[in-house]
Order: structure tokens, then sequence, then C-alpha cells
């Protein structure tokens, strides 16, 4: 079983920072790709970032390119998002998600295992 577990969320002022990181058990976590997603209320889930199994090949939304990183320590079984200049609509509750495969994808349906979710509040 595959557990996943977000941190790092929280409410921030429009132009802010937050680092979010997702703890992965129960699998060998550098085999696998790992991605971000987020959904905000009345809307639906969409992709924001993923990486490789190595961390070699990272995308990105459009929509975060140049604002958000993802990152991996496989070391620590751990991915991270960090989030720069934020924006009201970056609100939303971000998960992670495992990908049983090494290479990344932008489609929730490659994904296999999913974390509960961080809220992330920005606030104008």
């Amino acid at each position: 079983q595959v557990q996943l577990a977000e941190s790092g969320g929280g409410l921030v002022q429009a132009g802010g920072s937050l680092r979010l990181s997702c703890a992965v058990s129960g699998r060998t976590f550098n085999n696998y790709a790992m991605g971000w997603f987020r959904q905000a209320p009345g809307k639906e889930r969409e992709f924001v970032a993923a990486i490789s199994s190595g961390g070699g090949n990272t995308i990105y939304a459009d929509s975060v390119k140049g604002r958000f990183t993802i990152s991996r320590d496989n070391a620590k079984n751990t991915v991270y998002l960090q989030m720069n200049s934020l924006k009201p609509e970056d609100t939303a509750v971000y998960s992670c998600a495992v990908r049983l495969t090494s290479g990344v994808s932008y489609y929730s349906s490659g994904y296999r295992y999913w974390g509960q979710g961080t809220q992330v509040t920005v606030s104008s």
C-alpha cells in the first residue's frame, strides 16, 4: 500500500511563496515519476507539474511555468513544489500523485496513487 502525505500549504498574500512537500511510503520511490495537481472550488482537477523518477525531466502547466519548481529527494522519498509569485488564481487544494513508471505525464489518469491534498489560499 502506497501512502502519500502532503504538507506546507497555508494562507499567503499575492506575490508570496510557499513550498509544498509530499512524503511517500510503501513503494520504491525512486523508480516512479511524481506529479502535482490542484483543484479549485467548482473546477476540475488540473495538472500543475511532474518530475521523472531520476529528476532529470520536469514538465509544467503553462499557468505556473517560470513561477513553480518541482524537485525531488529520492533519499528522503519526498517530492517538493516550490511556488513563487503566487496569485489569487493559484488558490486550490494541491495533491501529489505517484505514476508507476519512470516518465512524466500531464494526465491525471496516468497516476496510480494520490495524497489527500493540502490547501493553498492566496489573498489579493
